[in-house]
Order: C-alpha cells, then sequence, then structure tokens
C-alpha cells in the first residue's frame, strides 16, 4: 500500500503555508489526524523513516526517494535518473513494516537552490539540519524539524540523504561507537563510512559548529540508529548517485527487515569525523595535484597543490596534508579565499 499526504510545517508572515509531501509505503498508512497527517502502523511493526532535501541543493536525495518510489509503487519513470524500473524488484506489498518518506524535507532552501535560509526568514537557525528534534513555537526552522520529527521520532531507524560536492567522495556519516548506527551505515554500502562524535565525546571545532543539532545526532541520542549519506553532485541529478542511494535504500530496508534478504556483504573503509582539513593560508588561485583525486590515500606531509596570486603570479602557499588518511572532498572551484578547505582528510581506522 501506498499513501501520501499535504503537510503544512510551518507558515511565511503572510500567511503563506510552508507545504511538503510525505509518503508511506507498506502496512502503514498516513491518515487525517486533528494537527494534520500521521501515520497509522500496526503495532510492534518496523518503521524506517527516510528525509531527503534538508539542503535545497541536496537534489540527489529527492531523486533516489523518487525512484525508490517507482519500485515499491510499481510505475514506471520517465526520468533520465536512471535505467527503468525492475519489474522483479520488491513492492510496497512486500515490506514486512512501514516505509516513510520526505522527498524534500526544507522546500525554504530547496526553492532557493540554497544550503541555509536568508537571515530575513529565520537568522537564529539559518541551516536546518542544526536546530533537530526542533521546537514547535520556535523559529521558521525549529518549527519545521518539530513537525518532521513528530515522523522521525516514531521510527526504528532513519536515513538523512544528503549530497556532497563533485569533489566529494560519496560516504556515509554515522555515530561513532555506535554499533546499531555502524551496522545500518553498513548495510547502505557506500565504500567509505565516516565515524562522527558528538556532544562531550566530540573534539572542540565539531561542537562549536553546533553539530548536536543534526538530525542524526537527536535521533541516535533518541535510541534510533541514524545515517546520513552524501551522495555525490549537488545542485544536478546524477543517475549513478541516485542508483548508489536506491541501492542503498534496499539495504538499510533490508537490515530493518522491511525487505527479505540480507543486505550486501560490506568491504569498506572506516575513517573518523573529517576534522582534518588542509586550509588555504591566503586568498587566491587553488591548483591541486594532478594526480589528486577522492578517495585517495594521502599521508602526513604530502603536496596537495598550490594557491597563488593570478595577478602576480607569485605562490601564496604550497599545500600539504597534515595528516595520514583518505581525500575525501578536494576543492575543484579554483577561487578561494584565506581560511577555506581545500583538502579534507579522513584519518582512517582500522578497529573501532
Amino acid at each position: 500500500m501506498h499513501t501520501s499526504r499535504s503537510l503544512t510545517l510551518a507558515r511565511l508572515p503572510s500567511g503563506v503555508p510552508v507545504r511538503t509531501t510525505v509518503h508511506a509505503y507498506g502496512e502503514g498508512e498516513l491518515v487525517d489526524g486533528e494537527g494534520g497527517p500521521e501515520l497509522d502502523a500496526p503495532d510492534g511493526s518496523p518503521v524506517v523513516y527516510a528525509q531527503a532535501a534538508q539542503h535545497g541543493r541536496e537534489v540527489n536525495g529527492a531523486a533516489v526517494l523518487r525512484r525508490l518510489h517507482d519500485r515499491l509503487a510499481g510505475e514506471a519513470s520517465s526520468g533520465g535518473d536512471g535505467p527503468a524500473v525492475d519489474d522483479r524488484g520488491p513492492t510496497a506489498g512486500d515490506l514486512a513494516g512501514t516505509l516513510v518518506t520526505v522527498p524534500v524535507a526544507d522546500p525554504l532552501t530547496f526553492d532557493r537552490v540554497s544550503y541555509t535560509t536568508p537571515e530575513s526568514l529565520d537568522s537564529r537557525q539559518p541551516n536546518m539540519n542544526r536546530c533537530w528534534p526542533g521546537d514547535a513555537e520556535g523559529s521558521l526552522h525549529e518549527r519545521m524539524a518539530a513537525r518532521l520529527w513528530s515522523f522521525a521520532s516514531g521510527a526504528d531507524a532513519i536515513v538523512d540523504l544528503h549530497t556532497g560536492s563533485p569533489s566529494m567522495a560519496t560516504h556515509t556519516v554515522y555515530m561513532r561507537g555506535d554499533d546499531a548506527c555502524r551496522g545500518l551505515a553498513e548495510a547502505f554500502g557506500t565504500d567509505l563510512l565516516l565515524a562522527e562524535a558528538a556532544g562531550d565525546d566530540a573534539e572542540t571545532e565539531w561542537s562549536e559548529r553546533g553539530f548536536a543539532g543534526k538530525l542524526r545526532v537527536a535521533a541516535t541520542r533518541e535510541g534510533i540508529p541514524t545515517v546520513t549519506p552524501e551522495l555525490a553532485h549537488s545542485r544536478e541529478v546524477v543517475p549513478e548517485a541516485v542508483e548508489t542511494g536506491v541501492s542503498g535504500m534496499i539495504g538499510a530496508l533490508r537490515h530493518e527487515g522491511l525487505l527479505d534478504g540480507e543486505p550486501e556483504p560490506w568491504d569498506g573503509i572506516v575513517a573518523r569525523n573529517h576534522l582534518g582539513r588542509v586550509i588555504a593560508a591566503d586568498s587566491g588561485l587553488f591548483v591541486p595535484e594532478s594526480d589528486l583525486t577522492v578517495g585517495d590515500r594521502v599521508a602526513a606531509g604530502d603536496r596537495v597543490g598550490e594557491v597563488f596570486d593570478p595577478t602576480t603570479f607569485e605562490t601564496l602557499q604550497i599545500a600539504h596534508a597534515d595528516r595520514d588518511g583518505i581525500a575525501y572532498s578536494v576543492a575543484r572551484e579554483s577561487t578561494v579565499t584565506a581560511g577555506s578547505t581545500l583538502v579534507g582528510v579522513a584519518e582512517r581506522i582500522d578497529e573501532e
């Protein structure tokens, strides 16, 4: 079974509602409640919650949930976001539980193709992924998060689909030290997993950047295994990224018992959260080493690129890796300002 409902997340000053759509597949269904749509699912039946486009320029997650809808609802898509639907694939009737999806979690940023909202809309929480579990009487983003939290908090597992840049390796982030999150991350199946600490366990910089308000952190603290896959490419629907996401969602549904079978065996790399950042010491043009690509192993001291002054041609910085690890991001937009990240290095973890 598949049901969907329009969901009002908040209201603008003019009274215009900020709306999105929520979908339910499998044993549960969306019903009309006094405060809007609610999930009606059998007691004891597992629920997985997945959302996308919490940051509006990160569109591949929405395309993933569309392709997944095509498979579960048995509908053929005419879009160019991947191969034709496999008629032998799972349908909503095969789900031993309920999948709830929200393809566009933040319509405000989606309409502006942006990462955050303008100050005029939410000066307190311009980034929606810093204010979970939200506040029904708070700022615009806090209210939106609280409305979505009413669905997410009832789940047994959460997949928060995000999208990196073309210069970032596809990876899945999970809470370091949490075995249930690690298992869900492995089931999603990206080759690179990033183990991220939070709260009192986080390094100072991580804590000061407000990451405790991420959906993944808030949900994990409530005992809900949660992962954040970062698929390739923002602003552009890329078929390969979409297929990675669909395959990952199928693996997650199998891991949580909603679909028969086991996820594909995982044999990848685990690294610690990406605090290793090679920073631009001055503003200019950055040219990475010609043989440096995302996913490469680097050693402390390795040359990773050069920043030069485009007016005088003077070399301003020879950039070097500050630690051993995996180059999970390499800046490809050449114009950089002082303090911006040139290369992100994740330290490999052989054992946790």
